[in-house]
């Protein structure tokens, strides 16, 4: 079975037997025990997330080793732990949920696992938050604070978007003592954000959204919640790439729509809509440079080593990891 992440070039996605985000693949993959060879092409930790969520006997493949993500690799588990053991000092630990990205590595799910936290997505990002934050039927929520890791601006977006106060909001940098935080701060802050983005959607700026309004009065601009506050108080919409393909799904002939990410996927989806004006918020934006590592060559490579039963680039998790990990998407699961 050959997965194609939404990002990947032309030349992969149309090999790919599923396309989607990086937990919709792994989903697929998980439907498909029958299939013993799982080509991934998407990055590190899509691939991880696919062998976490398979069956044992089945082998999960990257075509391209080196295709990473920055913002994964923002938050490593040596951080991840320090910071936790910094909070545990300052706060009541039990009362702090850690709440992951899917853009994490497994051992930062399994982290989260152990620590009574869970994994959320682009999409259902509100609903984590809210079992984590929100009060039901009267009791006590069931954290008075979340440690949201890696992206700082998800986390944001989807806070205020909630209701939540920016006051209520602090960046935890790993790269200090205590996050850079007072004492003070870190007691009184609901969301700790750690410092960490996606290179690719913080190209995007209010200035291009109003020069995309000034050159079409009637068009509308809908981006990624990776996307910085202001981009995406300034847009029409805001959501994960499923939500993206779903709104230019319901526009019509002759709209002109700005979109705020990757450029592949705004590509195809130009392709897709020759009737309508789709164009990339950024004109000059360079693509994710891991995703599109991958290409038909290195994909055919894989596979036809596998069918070999060679086996390149299998990607492993080891059971510990794989187990505590998949507690926390789980979670994530059962509540959405």
């Amino acid at each position: 079975m050959i997965l194609g992440h939404h990002y990947q070039m032309d030349e992969v996605i149309k090999w790919a037997d599923a396309n989607g985000d990086s937990f919709g693949l792994s989903r697929q993959a998980q439907s498909r025990p029958e299939a013993d060879l799982i080509v991934f092409c998407g990055v590190h930790f899509m691939a991880e997330s696919a062998d976490i969520l398979t069956e044992d006997h089945q082998r999960v493949i990257l075509p391209d080793m080196s295709a990473g993500c920055s913002m994964a690799d923002m938050a490593d588990i040596d951080q991840v732990e320090s910071a936790w053991d910094d909070l545990a000092r300052v706060t009541d630990i039990e009362r702090v949920m850690p709440i992951t990205y899917m853009n994490s590595t497994a051992a930062i799910k399994a982290f989260v696992g152990r620590h009574g936290g869970a994994v959320c997505t682009s999409s259902n990002a509100r609903a984590v938050l809210e079992w984590a934050l929100v009060a039901t039927d009267g009791d006590r929520p069931r954290a008075d604070k979340v440690l949201f890791f890696p992206d700082q601006h998800l986390g944001r977006n989807t806070g205020l978007a909630m209701g939540f106060d920016p006051a209520e909001m602090s960046i935890w940098d790993p790269s200090l003592a205590n996050g850079g935080l007072s004492e003070r701060s870190i007691k009184e802050s609901t969301f700790l954000l750690w410092k960490g983005h996606c290179s690719v959607h913080m190209r995007f700026t209010p200035d291009q959204i109003a020069a995309f309004r000034a050159a079409n009065p009637e068009g509308v601009v809908v981006v990624h919640p990776e996307c910085s506050n202001d981009v995406v108080a300034a847009a029409d919409a805001s959501g994960s790439t499923d939500f993206i393909i779903r709104y230019l799904e319901g526009t019509k002939p002759g709209d002109a729509i700005a979109v705020g990410t990757e450029i592949h996927l705004v590509k195809r989806l130009a392709d897709r809509y020759p009737d309508r004006t789709i164009v990339c918020l950024d004109d000059e934006v360079c693509p994710g440079v891991a995703m599109s590592r991958i290409d038909a060559a290195r994909l055919w490579w894989v596979r036809e080593e596998g069918v070999a039963g060679r086996g390149r680039n299998q990607i492993t998790v080891d059971p510990d990891t794989a187990s505590q990990a998949r507690i926390a998407l789980d979670r994530m699961l059962a509540m959405t």
